[in-house]
């Protein structure tokens, strides 16, 4: 592949948002100019839409990439030398069944893409979709990265590597929780060097530093402050999407010693603690977020539009996503530190070697290498099993269409087990199960 001509193909590129940024984020990456983006969505009217925004976007650059539309995925993926990965199966009316179906059962999920019944079944529909791309890449582009965004990522990427491609999983949480951590503490974050491993929405900052000052203790003492003893105020941080306090994420730094990568909102799904009854929900957290709410509102035109009208302003500018860096230092061969999901192995010691982990890795012409880690800190370690052994039966249930596994994948989940009884979740998972057969060949299958 040379410089300035890969072939880039977007799957799910009709999707609300997320392809136009990550298109404006490469085109403004010279050496990724020149060859060809490939916008596929089975919704071909959205990939249309996708693709007047991208085209509006190469005229204010004054590229030369050339767009495609193509009608059907081996098309879209003929010859790729990179493949990103953004949909949503399903769209907002599977969305609605992972969301609605468990809030009849006491079960309320802020996001529910990652653990919880949400996180389950929508890893059971992704895994099936990824299982076609990743056949016809073994066909059409064996040599290809996939570099998968959709949720739950850690079942996705364990799936997607057991399916036989190269793949990386990406997700913003470890950069924006860095930022973060670098306003709470007054901080320069251009200064901070920092360590972060485990799975991906919950891994561990086991060292921040700046310069030769070993920030964890300020970390500790700060939020522990700030967000539970509420002895320092909280800060104004406009640029926080959340713009909400961090008590969930404070109290779990208190109970293992280090902060993690997810927001306080999303990561009060993943545990029994923080949701048990919506009174201690909004104890712990001090505003109302529904993503589906959120989806359901969402209007794909005028948000292109509008990042289309920022690019007009300020130019094509990267927005900080780690698809398009990445991509760059593999073309180029200029190497960056990034942190990205990936099979363990024995990368992270006392985590299983088939787990899927998120962990700093080296992009550079030689492609994507993890950095080994070593031990996470045990308490860390041990919630992130807790997670792990919910993942690995969602790949199996995906992979195998095995009713009884999905049935223990959701039963396992700490805070489902927290609030309902055996008999309960498996009508609640049996419902599930019928609502979204039609996003669930396996199953028939199986």
């Amino acid at each position: 592949m040379a410089a300035g001509s890969p072939r880039i193909v977007i799957v799910g590129a009709g999707g609300w948002t997320f392809p136009v940024q990550l298109i404006r984020d490469i085109l403004s990456f010279p050496a990724l100019n020149g060859g060809v983006l490939a916008l596929y969505d089975i919704d071909a009217q959205a990939a249309e839409l996708t693709a007047k925004a991208t085209g509006q976007l190469i005229e204010i650059g004054g590229l030369t990439t050339a767009v495609e539309v193509p009608a059907d995925l081996r098309t879209a993926l003929r010859g790729a030398d990179f493949v990103l990965t953004v949909f949503q199966v399903g769209s907002v009316r599977a969305y609605a069944h992972d969301i609605e179906i468990p809030r009849e059962y006491g079960i309320d999920q802020t996001v529910g893409d990652t653990l919880g019944p949400g996180g389950v079944f929508r890893g059971l529909r992704t895994i099936e979709a990824l299982r076609v791309v990743a056949e016809a890449m073994r066909q059409e582009c064996p040599g290809a990265l996939l570099l998968n965004y959709a949720n739950p990522m850690s079942p996705n990427i364990w799936a997607t590597d057991l399916l036989g491609v190269r793949v990386i999983g990406l997700c913003h949480s470890v950069q924006n929780t860095a930022a973060l951590l670098a306003r709470e503490l007054g901080v320069p974050l251009d200064e901070v060097t920092f360590d972060s491993a485990g799975v991906n929405h919950t891994a561990w900052f086991t060292t921040f530093r700046r310069g030769s000052d070993d920030l964890i203790p300020r970390i500790r003492e700060v939020m522990s402050a700030r967000h539970v003893d509420e002895t320092i105020p909280m800060l104004d941080r406009p640029d926080d999407p959340y713009r909400s306090n961090e008590r969930v994420r404070a109290e779990l730094m208190q109970l293992t010693g280090y902060f993690h990568t997810e927001s306080s909102h999303h990561a009060s799904e993943y545990w029994a603690w923080f949701r048990k009854t919506p009174e201690l929900t909004r104890h712990y957290l001090d505003r109302h977020w529904d993503n589906l709410e959120v989806s359901a509102a969402a209007d794909k035109a005028s948000r292109d539009q509008e990042i289309v009208a920022e690019a007009r302003h300020g130019g094509l500018r990267h927005g900080g996503e780690l698809a398009a860096p990445i991509m760059d230092s593999i073309v180029t061969g200029i190497p960056r530190v990034v942190y990205v999901n990936v099979s363990n192995g024995d990368l992270i010691t006392n985590l299983p070697a088939d787990a899927c982990v998120e962990l700093a890795c080296v992009a550079d012409a030689r492609g994507v290498r993890p950095v080994r880690y070593g031990a996470l800190p045990p308490a860390c370690a041990a919630l992130n099993q807790v997670q792990i052994a919910v993942q690995r039966l969602i790949v199996q249930a995906a992979m195998t269409g095995d009713r009884r596994l999905a049935h223990a994948a959701v039963a396992l989940d700490p805070l489902t087990s927290a609030l309902q009884t055996l008999p309960a979740i498996h009508e609640m998972t049996d419902r599930m199960l019928a609502a979204e057969a039609e996003w669930l060949p396996q199953f028939a299958r199986g």
